[in-house]
């Protein structure tokens, strides 16, 4: 019998899981998963502790369901990134694992280590899939088969490639019985600073952040391009913090939207919300072909000249929203109370900190991960 080894990282659902997917389609094959914590790589990352709090949350949500399935789910904790590799080959060596699976994460650390995991398994077959993007990193090319610099001709690009083949979506594992599970569940506990979070901000079981992501795309989608620019207005999705930890894949959202505004690829209601996700991916396929954009490095080169001002007083009255500007305030104040932030607040208190306040972008960034 083969053994499946799943290792989820930002990807912590059932539904839509291109790796768990692939893993579970031999039904005679063992399938486990595996979740390594790194909290001195997080550390280094300025991971906020409400995050941490809500990726604790998901975690065990996911622990259950997939013990429902009849898959263990194998927690272990080591410093960083570098460390996390030996413990995979450890699992793969301790488990006889036949097969790895994961999904890509194009972040330019993320990408050292699973080439170094690759390196240390040569027994093992390991795949990867593009699970957090609609359209693989190299799907859109330039005439010169560059990536595309600027958002527009991206999009463009984009559209046309997706009207040729969209990507569907793969459904949950069904129960296996070769792995049926008859121990009780312990807890997964994160050693992590945490800060306790709002669920109905935040929603952390699967069934309703698909229903939080039906409910916008009904009622919501529609009315996007006019609701969105007005911060008082609930007009968002709120489906930010799913997306980043994989709770929601990216082509959920597409296809539950085009299901219920089916224009949207096409101009009509619903292209406005679309275009967030195509920024979406915009960004990660820029990060595979400009890694210096993980490594706090800016991509209009000439902006490394820029003299930023040092100016602390500043800063923290930036951080602590107590510039004197109101919209300002506002939104600094409702980032640090919920830990999320309206779209278009997160545009004007970055562009505040930059163009008005002269600080430097990345202590900005910094912040605002954190």
């Amino acid at each position: 019998m083969p053994t499946h080894l799943v290792w989820f990282r930002r990807d912590l659902r059932l539904q839509d899981n291109l790796a768990l997917a692939a893993a579970c389609r031999d039904a005679s094959a063992r399938v486990l998963a595996l979740y390594i914590s790194t909290p001195a790589q997080w550390q280094a990352h300025d991971m906020a502790p409400r995050q941490a709090a809500f990726i604790s949350a998901q975690l065990n949500a996911l622990q259950t369901a997939l013990a429902e399935k009849g898959i263990p789910l194998l927690f272990h904790e080591v410093a960083d990134f570098n460390a996390s590799i030996e413990t995979v080959k450890n699992v793969c060596r301790q488990h006889d694992v036949s097969h790895l699976f994961y999904n890509y994460q194009y972040e330019f650390n993320e990408r050292q280590r699973d080439a170094a995991v690759e390196k240390t398994l040569p027994s093992v077959i390991c795949e990867g899939f593009d699970d957090s993007v609609i359209l693989a990193p190299g799907a859109v090319m330039t005439g010169n088969h560059e990536m595309y610099k600027v958002f527009t001709p991206f999009k463009n690009a984009w559209l046309k490639r997706l009207k040729e083949d969209i990507p569907p979506c793969v459904p949950a594992p069904k129960i296996r019985v070769s792995g049926a599970l008859s121990t009780p569940l312990t807890p997964v506990s994160l050693n992590y600073p945490q800060q306790a979070f709002d669920a109905a901000l935040f929603p952390v079981e699967e069934n309703a952040v698909i229903a939080q992501l039906r409910q916008f795309c009904a009622q919501g989608a529609d009315e996007y391009a006019l609701r969105r620019d007005f911060p008082a207005v609930d007009g968002t999705s709120r489906l930010s913090a799913s997306l980043a930890t994989g709770g929601l894949s990216p082509r959920q959202c597409l296809h539950r939207l085009l299901a219920e505004q089916p224009q949207a690829l096409d101009g009509g209601p619903g292209s406005v919300w679309l275009n967030e996700l195509i920024w979406r991916e915009f960004y990660r396929h820029l990060m595979t072909w400009y890694p210096a954009l993980c490594k706090h490095q800016p991509f209009i080169r000439w902006t490394k000249r820029v003299a930023w001002q040092e100016n602390p007083h500043y800063f923290q009255a930036w951080q602590k929203g107590e510039t004197g500007y109101p919209i300002v305030d506002a939104a600094m104040r409702q980032l640090n109370a919920t830990g999320w932030m309206h779209n278009r607040l997160r545009m004007i208190t970055a562009s505040f900190l930059v163009k008005d306040l002269l600080i430097d972008w990345r202590l900005g960034e910094r912040y605002f991960m954190s």
